[in-house]
């Protein structure tokens, strides 16, 4: 049995890759610093570690056939930990013998990224996380070629799914849900990249499993779903059974909050992003595993928005303990509908 150690395997990525592994028969080791550890999905061998501990990361990953790092500094630090992160893991690959794979994202591409953009597409340092994602797979593609640890990039859209929070679709397209407010970030017809995270973390262990027959150093891009805000809002619609009120993100209000909060800073400066149409083309990874694993985008979202528990319970009669018992045959079995016609305070 090959076994991979999944960096930062608490995380929003790091948990749907490493139920994706543990699905496909791999040992899976789940490295997580702290508390977190505790919280890993059933059939993952908790190990805790701090990633920023050389030895005790090299330690954590000893016997590891493939490592995945996906773990997420914060987003207002990455000039600070990205590249020592990454020196680290490289570290800790070099001394198993292991191959490092790496979610990658599109801030590569800078301000000129297109639809369809494929892996040969220029890299453009317009922003400093571009700068340092750049830097950073310069590291890996130096020590695939000088030290022969090998590398597998995987860039992808936006992350949503997976049950764990800090996401675009929890933190804004969603976040006001039980209120049947829509709040889209971009122009409503804008195409933009998002990755659900179980397709994604498949995708990860069917790749892996073809690592021998790539070179050294890899890039491959994760189509995922490239939509328009009005083809993500039909399907979010078409997810919860009801209609959404539009809004839109207020950016001038973020910039100058973002004046003041060092996150949202960060933000504003890749916003960029939601007003250019862009999306990843696959052929490359196809070519390797086949059809790209895909979920359809209303049957994703149904599932993203009952493991975040995004949306309010559907009302039930026999769950409501406001309603007294009462036995009408199938008249009344329109109660158990997602609908404002309840009967709480009825009297029977």
């Amino acid at each position: 049995m090959q076994t991979v150690a999944i960096l930062g395997a608490a995380g929003r990525n790091g948990d749907a890759v490493a139920r994706a592994f543990l699905k496909a028969g791999w040992r899976v080791k789940g490295v997580a610093r702290g508390a977190k550890v505790r919280t890993l999905a059933p059939g993952i061998e908790p190990v805790e570690a701090d990633a920023y501990d050389r030895a005790a990361l090299t330690s954590a990953c000893a016997g590891a056939d493939v490592i995945v790092h996906t773990l997420n500094p914060a987003y207002n630090d990455w000039s600070n930990t990205v590249l020592p992160l990454a020196e680290n893991v490289l570290a800790a690959a070099e001394a198993a013998g292991a191959t490092v794979m790496i979610p990658g994202n599109v801030y590569n591409y800078g301000y000129g990224i297109r639809p369809d953009t494929d892996e040969n597409a220029p890299m453009s340092g317009d922003t400093e996380k571009a700068r340092l994602r750049i830097a950073m797979e310069a590291l890996y593609e130096r020590a695939a070629l000088e030290k022969g640890v090998r590398t597998i990039v995987i860039r992808a859209g936006d992350f949503f799914g997976g049950g764990r929070p800090e996401t675009w679709l929890d933190l804004m397209i969603l976040k006001d849900l039980k209120k049947d407010r829509f709040t889209w970030p971009g122009g409503w017809r804008t195409v933009h990249a998002f990755a659900y995270l179980p397709d994604l973390g498949e995708t990860f262990a069917r790749v892996a499993a073809k690592r021998e027959e790539l070179s050294p150093f890899t890039t491959l891009h994760f189509r995922g779903h490239a939509v328009t805000g009005d083809e993500f809002h039909a399907a979010a619609e078409k997810a919860v059974g009801r209609r959404l009120k539009r809004s839109t993100v207020p950016w001038t209000v973020m910039r100058i909050v973002g004046l003041f909060n060092p996150v949202l800073r960060e933000v504003v400066k890749m916003s960029y992003l939601w007003r250019v149409p862009h999306s990843l083309a696959n052929d490359r990874l196809e070519a390797l595993i086949g059809p790209e694993p895909h979920t359809r985008l209303d049957l994703a979202l149904t599932e993203a928005i009952a493991d975040m528990k995004l949306d309010r319970p559907a009302f039930s009669h026999r769950s409501d303990s406001s309603v007294p018992p009462f036995s009408c045959g199938p008249l009344f079995a329109v109660m158990d509908a997602h609908c404002a016609l309840c009967s709480r305070g009825a009297s029977w």
